[in-house]
């Protein structure tokens, strides 16, 4: 985690402050649509990288930036923006606001979370000012040096996914510990945390189309999702979490040239088949129809994948 470094009595200082857990939402309405509203719901973090060491050992805070004027620097700042804008754009916009307006600051950093709100359809059709909460959040970090220097990255939590069929462990390392049944025929859920770093290097090189980010998003939840599933009518056999979870990465990669790396985290949510047994043998015989749901303890699997220029 990035930090402020200065020498201060022959000692290493590192120190950056912010404000955590700024939560706001926002309305607009379409104007060429008349009360079609849209709403998003940010819960904004911001951290500063700035000169500010005399307020540590000076008691001099003539060069801090008060936490609370970032709070009101958020509503402010979603206030001034009148057209929809993606959650990464509002988090570099943020970031850009905080290095360019006060000369301390060398570098922010805004981390973003926005809630699933989602249109609600009603008799089949979409409503105009309805929403539902969904499930899995869209997730941003902006960095920003004073020099327009940027590390943008997005991502996903939460997305809960699971296959009945399709799905197996086989060959792996066998000891007097071993318990684990090998099987080509099991159960695979995993909640899907993802982390993906784009390609843009510098605030010019950011692409100026409205909702490029936002789209993005969708478009790389698409890929994760599919690939993890397969084909609708015959589905993609996974030999183990680790197997699955390295072909969404690099289908990721493929498919986006502007993403330079992504990291996935995806526990193994165990549901196991239930076996009832007593002294004169099974009571009731299950055929992988009925499980035992479980999420603790669980499998823990994460990697990430990056092409080789990648900063990640």
């Amino acid at each position: 985690m990035a930090k402020e470094v200065a020498v201060v009595e022959g000692f290493k200082f590192e120190q950056r402050h912010g404000k955590e857990r700024v939560r706001v939402g926002r309305v607009w309405k379409d104007k060429n649509e008349s009360d079609r509203h849209f709403f998003v719901e940010w819960r904004v973090g911001i951290n500063l990288l700035s000169d500010c060491v005399n307020s540590y050992v000076n008691d001099d805070n003539s060069d801090i930036v008060a936490t609370d004027t970032m709070k009101n620097t958020v509503y402010a700042k979603a206030k001034e923006h009148t057209e929809i804008l993606s959650v990464e754009d509002f988090a570099i916009e943020l970031a850009k606001h905080f290095t360019s307006f006060y000369k301390q600051v060398t570098t922010a950093i805004v981390n973003i979370v926005e809630k699933p709100w989602e249109r609600i359809n009603v008799d089949g059709r979409p409503h105009k000012h309805g929403f539902k909460l969904g499930s899995e959040k869209h997730t941003t970090e902006a960095i920003v040096k004073k020099t327009g220097e940027l590390q943008l990255t997005s991502g996903i939590e939460g997305l809960s996914v699971l296959k009945t069929t399709k799905s197996g462990f086989e060959g792996f390392i066998r000891d007097k510990y071993t318990a684990l049944p090998e099987t080509r025929e099991r159960m695979l859920a995993t909640e899907v945390t993802a982390r993906w770093r784009y390609s843009y290097e510098s605030l010019l090189s950011v692409p100026q189309k409205p909702l490029y980010f936002t789209e993005k998003y969708l478009d790389v939840k698409k890929v994760l999702v599919d690939t993890f599933f397969g084909p609708p009518n015959v589905g993609v056999y996974s030999p183990s979490v680790q197997g699955t979870l390295y072909q969404m990465a690099k289908a990721t990669l493929n498919r986006f040239p502007d993403i330079s790396s992504i990291q996935l985290k995806m526990p193994n949510i165990h549901f196991l088949p239930v076996n009832i047994s007593g002294k004169e043998g099974q009571i009731v015989k299950f055929d992988n129809d009925v499980y035992l749901p479980t999420d603790e303890p669980h499998g823990s699997i994460e990697a990430s994948l990056s092409r080789f220029q990648s900063k990640l």
